[in-house]
C-alpha cells in the first residue's frame, strides 16, 4: 500500500483536493518505474480511479496495467480511497491525500496536472479550475476581499 502526500502552504483557502467525480474523472499523473528490472517508463502515465482494465490471464481488474517494455513483466495499480483534501494548517504538514495499492510497479513521481478545487477559508467562496502545475497558485477572493494562494507544493510516495 502507497500514498501520495501533499505538504502546501495554503493562505486565505482551505480543502485543496482533485476535481474528481465519477461524471468528470481526475487522472493522477505519475512516473511510473517497474519494480523487477528498474525500468523507468519514459513518459508519464495517468490513472483514474473509475477506470478498470483487464489483467491478463484473468486476474481480475485494476485502474493501471502496465507491461514493462523490458523484461516484459505485466504489473497494476489500484487506487483505493477517494482523494482526501488538504486542509489549511500553521505551520504546513504533510498529509496523505491518495492512497493506492501497486503490484510489480512503483510511482517515483506525482506531477499535479489536472483541475483542482479549493474553498475560501473564511468566505467559504468555491474556487474551481485551480492550475498547480507551475507549483503554485494565485487568486482574489471578492467574498473576503483578500488575495488567496497555494504555495510551497511538495509531493511525496511513501509506502502507508
Amino acid at each position: 500500500m502507497f500514498a501520495l502526500s501533499l505538504t502546501a502552504e495554503l493562505e486565505g483557502v482551505t480543502n485543496l483536493r482533485p476535481d474528481d467525480t465519477q461524471e468528470s474523472p481526475f487522472w493522477y499523473t505519475f512516473k511510473v518505474q517497474c519494480t523487477s528490472c528498474r525500468e523507468t517508463h519514459p513518459k508519464p502515465v495517468s490513472v483514474s480511479r473509475f477506470e478498470n482494465n483487464e489483467m491478463s490471464g484473468s486476474r481480475g481488474e485494476a485502474n493501471f496495467v502496465w507491461k514493462c517494455k523490458n523484461c516484459k513483466r505485466e504489473s497494476s495499480a489500484s487506487i483505493i480511497t477517494a482523494p482526501t483534501p488538504y486542509e489549511q494548517s500553521e505551520p504546513a504538514k504533510p498529509r496523505k491525500i491518495l492512497q493506492f495499492d501497486c503490484r510489480g510497479l512503483e510511482f517515483t513521481e506525482f506531477i499535479p496536472e489536472g483541475e483542482w478545487l479549493v474553498d475560501g477559508a473564511e468566505s467559504g467562496s468555491k474556487f474551481t479550475t485551480v492550475d498547480l502545475s507551475e507549483g503554485e497558485w494565485f487568486d482574489y477572493d471578492e467574498k473576503a476581499g483578500e488575495e488567496v494562494s497555494i504555495k510551497e507544493l511538495k509531493w511525496e510516495i511513501n509506502r502507508s
